[in-house]
This record gives structure tokens, sequence and C-alpha cells, in this order.
């Protein structure tokens, strides 16, 4: 086999994953319609506040909506753990056991819904794997795709890692309480966001000591309650 006749092999190949990806996140878009549950999928890169998030958002709607999440890392439970104290079914998927992936895929999270009891719940929450690049080509079936950016990364990851902003719907620039002590260009940021995704939501947050989370919660609390309705 010549380079030229592998090299068509793996695209081909890839073409098929993504399309098969695709497949079964329209099938679980009709299941999340069928049991009206509203499911987001938080994306950042490593370290950039996806967990602190999560746990805000259950400790703020836990009495009003019945919470799911489903965790995503290439090893370890240690976020699933930290969640563990809100008593709110969690599933944990180890991409390790699927050779290491740095994404979920479509076909990972049916699993996890059928595991789930789907009529004891309004809202799903899926934290991904760290990850800027992989997660953004893989479709999920979600209804809000979420990308966190800490300012600690920089101005340049929207324009750096296009696909990721693109694909999102929201965004949150989070870490905002370091903001004095970086040299750090908010305005730049936002222009590098308006190239690349004019249309993304942006919610500012320290999510650590919860400034900024309530805006955020009174956006997802407006779109789980449409989706009860719908």
């Amino acid at each position: 086999m010549t380079q030229i006749e592998e090299v068509v092999m793996e695209i081909k190949v890839l073409q098929d994953i993504l399309e098969s990806n695709k497949e079964m996140a329209r099938e679980i878009e009709d299941l999340l319609k069928e049991n009206k549950i509203y499911m987001i999928d938080i994306m950042s890169s490593p370290g950039s506040g996806k967990t602190t998030i999560t746990d805000s958002v259950i400790n703020s709607l836990k009495n009003k909506y019945r919470i799911g999440v489903i965790e995503g890392d290439i090893s370890t439970t240690k976020d699933a753990e930290r969640l563990a104290k809100h008593d709110v079914p969690i599933i944990q998927i180890e991409t390790s056991r699927y050779l290491g992936d740095c994404h979920l895929e479509s076909s990972w999270i049916m699993k996890c819904l059928n595991k789930f009891d789907l009529k004891n719940l309004d809202f799903i929450i899926i934290e991904n794997v760290g990850n800027l690049v992989c997660p953004a080509e893989f479709q999920l079936g979600d209804d809000e795709r979420i990308v966190v950016l800490s300012i600690t990364e920089g101005e340049d990851k929207p324009v750096k890692y296009p696909l990721m902003f693109t694909t999102s719907q929201t965004m949150i620039i989070n870490k905002m309480d370091l903001l004095p002590y970086l040299n750090f260009n908010m305005e730049e940021l936002k222009e590098n966001i308006r190239k690349i995704n004019a249309k993304l939501k942006l919610f500012y947050m320290s999510a650590t000591n919860n400034d900024g989370i309530d805006e955020f919660i009174t956006h997802l609390d407006k779109n789980i309650e449409k989706k009860l309705k719908s």
C-alpha cells in the first residue's frame, strides 16, 4: 500500500467515524426531546475550572431540578468523587479504556443515558475531557455546548483553536479575580471572539468564589424550563 493510499484510507476512516458519531448524536437529541431533558456539554483546557463551575451549578439547581452528571477524563475518578457530595447520579467515563481518547463520543454518552433513569431527570451535565481540540469535532447530541476559558490561558485561544469556539453557543471567561495580577488584554480577547464567533453568549466568572455565577445560573434555569415545557 502506497503512502497516498494510506492517507486516503485514514481520511475515509475518520469521515466514517465522524458520520457515525453524528448519527448517534441525532438519536440522543431525539431521546432527550422525548424525555424533556436539557443537556449541556462543558469543554475547556485542563485546569480552566470546569469542575468548579459544575459544582456550583449543581449546588444552585439541585433543589429545583433532577440532575445527572457524565464525567469525562482520560484517567482517574477524582472529579466525580469531588461532585459525589451532591448525591446526584454520576457516571464516569475514563477514556484510557478506549485507547485514551482526548474527547467523548456520542456512543459513550448514549450508553450513559441508558444507565440513567431518564424519567427522573430534568438536566444532565457533561464535563468533557480537558482539551480545546478533539472534543469540538465530536457532537454529543446536547442542547448547549459551553466552552470555558480561564484568563490565565491568554487572549489568543479563540483564534488558535477556532473550531471549539465556532461550535459552541456559550462561553464562560473564568478566573476574572486574577485579572489585576496578569498581563491580560480583555479587549483583545473580545476582538478575537468576535472574529471567530460573534454570536457566542459570554459570561464572566470567578468560579472559586462564585462571582458571576448567578447570571449563568439564570441562563441555565431559563433554558431548562423551556425544555421542560416543550
